[in-house]
């Protein structure tokens, strides 16, 4: 029993003031040496889960490249009415040449008169020799066609070089839920109650979206942006016949990952404005900006020509204004609430 002498210890503001459940925060208090071990098995675990999609991915890598090539495949190319090509083949399907025909060199091919005109070119035995053949054969005659385009390595080292840069690609993506996990578990103990319930609702929304912009750019936007390129190229007199296959898996890893990143763009402001670092004043006035990082995203993550850049600034601004204006709605709201509170 404390004697009358002694005095109760005054209790600090915080413990004089009634709490807000959605104040505390989730987690012990620990010092700074046992956050940097947590902060060394978050790598630690990071890294294992980043190194075995890779391997998975490595080995996986003939389905992996099917699954990217799969846009170029539904990709086509619209011609004008007096376009005449001719493509060679060899061996069946096998396309080795592409020969855009003139209206002068149509009078030598008399045979040219579609718009896409096939030849299969075969070797004849005469005796001791064999005699180049080239024997018409029935192609598809429309106003557009599909891109027959072939990718190929052009170097010792290319192969690898796609097969690696398709792993760590894939491997971030197949690892980014584990990553995600390992990093969420370092970082919400130091969080409120409330703030958790935000991030939480940001990152089902999050992976929501970022399938979305996957799907839309993969489905999409990646057979109009090769079509594009390609009929861009005819346009300038260039004959395209094949890509180089670095370059092709790297601009549709690219642009596939940089619009999924870019439909995130909602979850992490809507999530900025709840915490209170953001608000409508502040976006309204971003929005010109946004105009630019949207166009300049296009620019970066895209094919040079304009159509394609378009294409995905559009999706971008239109998901800026969506959150702008989902923001002034909870600021609407908020202040009804205020309203009401005083009024009662």
């Amino acid at each position: 029993m404390p004697s009358e002498t002694e005095t109760e210890e005054p209790r600090t503001d915080y413990e004089q003031q009634p709490h807000d459940p959605g104040e505390f925060e989730g987690g012990p208090v620990k010092t700074f040496l046992e956050h940097l071990e947590d902060l060394r098995w978050v790598l630690i675990k990071t890294i294992a889960a980043i190194g075995v999609a890779f391997v998975i991915c490595l080995f996986a890598g003939p389905y992996v490249i099917a699954i990217l090539k799969y846009p170029l495949t539904r990709a086509k190319v619209r011609h004008p009415k007096d376009f005449r090509v001719i493509d060679v083949y060899l061996a069946g399907t096998n396309r080795i040449l592409r020969l855009p025909v003139t209206p002068l060199q149509q009078t030598l091919f008399p045979t040219a008169t579609n718009a896409v005109n096939g030849f299969d070119i075969g070797l004849t035995p005469t005796g001791t020799n064999f005699i180049v053949t080239a024997t018409p054969r029935p192609v598809q005659d429309e106003g557009f066609e599909r891109l027959a385009l072939s990718l190929d390595a052009l170097s010792p080292a290319g192969a690898f070089i796609v097969a690696t840069k398709v792993a760590i690609y894939g491997g971030l993506i197949i690892a980014s839920p584990f990553v995600f996990y390992f990093i969420a578990g370092f970082v919400f103990p130091a969080l409120k109650f409330k703030e958790k319930k935000y991030v939480y609702r940001g990152m089902v929304f999050g992976g929501g979206l970022f399938l979305i912009g996957v799907s839309f750019c993969y489905f999409v936007l990646m057979p109009l942006a090769l079509t594009a390129s390609v009929q861009f190229s005819e346009w300038l007199g260039f004959n395209v016949t094949f890509w180089r296959a670095e370059d092709y898996t790297s601009f549709v890893c690219k642009f596939i990952l940089g619009m999924g990143l870019g439909f995130e763009l909602p979850v992490v402001i809507l999530i900025l404005v709840k915490l209170g670092i953001l608000n409508y004043d502040m976006l309204s006035k971003g929005r010109r900006y946004m105009i630019v990082i949207s166009f300049v995203l296009g620019a970066v993550l895209t094919t040079p020509e304009v159509v394609t850049q378009v294409l995905m600034a559009l999706p971008l601004l239109v998901l800026y204004e969506i959150s702008v204006w989902v923001a002034w709605y909870w600021e609407r709201q908020d202040r009804k609430q205020a309203v009401a509170a005083t009024s009662d």
